[in-house]
């Protein structure tokens, strides 16, 4: 489960996240939408703190990866972010092999006997739907790969490190329609075993694979619900006036 209660963010002394809260249980689909600039990313980057490298953000707020407040004192940052896998806009494969990309966080935390890194990385090619793909070429470079299979690739090599929770920034924009297709029936898969919080712009892409939605303006929350009741019966005027097509 993750809770977040009164997020705020500051950037070079702007406000682009206000006392924003939010609970997204395991084995949902919480999709953030808003038009550009209205904080979705800032926002994602709280839950696994991408942030902290820069000197200009200050955060307050708590975020609760179950029980564990990740903002708290004496919090690893690392052992944060392994618990998240993130898909950003493009796919950004390692410079190495395709099996070498699966292979590298298992290694990193320790995993170091040849069949057991295997048996991962063909269990997370299977699970992405690349292994029948690749499986007879895993020793070439991974950016020999189309987008669409590099994004799944990235995807394959955040799940290699059983993290709980799946992050996705706009993670589909890149790609064609078939990829994309793939992209969001693998979320939907996997959402039984993790939580998956995904920003979109695309409200069709919402309304396919979201359980809960989030609509953001300026940094704040305006409505949070089912997906169905949001575009069906959304509470407040500036959504309906988003799903209108009012602003985007």
């Amino acid at each position: 489960m993750i809770v977040l209660n009164n997020i705020t963010k500051i950037y070079n002394q702007k406000t682009v996240v206000r006392d924003f809260s939010l609970k997204v249980n395991r084995g949902e689909i919480c999709v953030i939408v808003g038009p550009s600039g209205c904080g979705k990313t800032t926002l994602l980057r709280s839950f696994n703190r991408l942030h902290d490298d820069s000197p200009n953000v200050s955060v307050s707020g708590s975020v609760f990866i179950d029980d564990e407040d990740i903002y708290g004192r004496g919090i690893e940052v690392t052992r944060i972010r392994k618990k998240m896998g993130l898909l950003a806009q493009r796919p950004t494969v390692l410079p190495m092999s395709i099996y070498d990309n699966v292979a590298y966080g298992p290694r990193i935390y320790g995993i170091r006997k040849r069949r057991q890194v295997y048996e991962i990385v063909k269990h997370q090619l299977v699970s992405v739907g690349l292994w029948n793909e690749v499986k007879y070429r895993l020793k070439t470079p991974a950016v020999s790969l189309s987008i669409g299979q590099q994004q799944r690739l990235c995807l394959a090599r955040g799940l290699a490190v059983e993290p709980q929770i799946i992050l996705g920034d706009e993670a589909t924009s890149a790609l064609d329609p078939i990829s994309t297709t793939k992209i969001e029936e693998l979320f939907v898969q996997l959402k039984s075993d993790y939580s998956i919080v995904l920003v979109t712009h695309t409200l069709r892409q919402a309304k396919r694979i979201a359980d809960y939605i989030a609509f953001m303006y300026l940094g704040e929350l305006i409505e949070f619900g089912p997906v169905g009741e949001f575009f069906s019966n959304p509470k407040q005027k500036l959504t309906k006036d988003y799903l209108d097509g009012s602003f985007s």
